[in-house]
């Protein structure tokens, strides 16, 4: 079998075992709208004013999609890792010729057609019950891509190397609600410490923020920053590019060699 009739048998044996997982694809949906219900609908911006929600709502459309774009690859990674490893699958696995990439590539497809879906009902929810104006640009395409392949190589890393997938699903949650929350999302710059912005530069989830503000909330005073003489939208999806290759590769060789 090719390369390309392993991934396309894979991807298909993925798709259909997260679609039997009702309650996993409930909640890819769910929790995302439930916080645009909370945040955009309910508590509402109010840019005149100050405290966390003080910019127009155009500003947190990337905090929404950075959700399920953060979110759904460290948790379903992370406890599909896991759960191969408690299980003996990746034994099993060795015995196919389908590398430890390819199935890590197969798992980010499927990752990636979810989470597009969800982040096309983001979109609309948001403007349908925030009344927010945003820019449709086809550049959220590659950004959305890009973060899940840069996530999902992340969420293996935390699967091969926690002790179980409860212990998964605890580092995932540890380290994506405060990436979640200090990566330019719902929280300015300018509202955290002086000293705290380098380590907010470290951050993947950081470059998909300012990127997708860049191209879905043009007049944006801050959090477009990018490499220095380079176009924001283009320059922060760079800088994600770059950081997704090199987790792919460090989750893919973190995957358990059973060979």
């Amino acid at each position: 079998m090719s390369r390309l009739g392993r991934l396309q048998a894979q991807i298909d044996a993925d798709w259909r075992s997260f679609t039997r997982r009702r309650t996993a694809v409930f909640f890819t949906f769910f929790f995302p709208v439930i916080l645009i219900v909370i945040f955009g609908a309910l508590v509402r911006t109010d840019p005149t004013g100050g405290g966390l929600f003080a910019e127009p709502a155009a500003y947190y459309v990337p905090g929404y999609l950075a959700v399920v774009v953060l979110f759904t690859p460290f948790s379903r990674l992370g406890s599909e890792v896991a759960r191969h490893r408690e299980g003996n699958r990746f034994e099993k696995l060795a015995t196919t010729p389908l590398s430890r990439a390819e199935w890590l590539g197969s798992q980010t497809v499927v990752n990636a057609i979810i989470i597009s879906l969800a982040s096309l009902l983001i979109l609309a929810l948001v403007v349908l019950l925030t009344g927010t104006e945003i820019v449709y640009s086809p550049l959220v395409v590659p950004y959305v891509f890009v973060g899940v392949v840069c996530f999902c190589g992340i969420g293996a890393m935390l699967g091969s190397y926690t002790d179980s997938q409860d212990g998964a699903v605890a580092a995932s949650n540890a380290l994506g609600l405060p990436l979640l929350f200090l990566s330019e999302t719902f929280v300015p710059l300018e509202q955290l410490p002086g000293w705290f912005e380098p380590v907010v530069a470290l951050s993947p989830l950081t470059y998909f923020a300012r990127g997708v503000r860049a191209v879905t909330y043009p007049g944006a005073a801050s959090g477009t920053a990018g490499v220095a003489g380079v176009d924001p939208a283009l320059g922060n999806l760079a800088v994600l590019a770059v950081l997704a290759v090199l987790t792919f590769a460090l989750g893919a060789r973190s995957i358990p060699r059973t060979d």
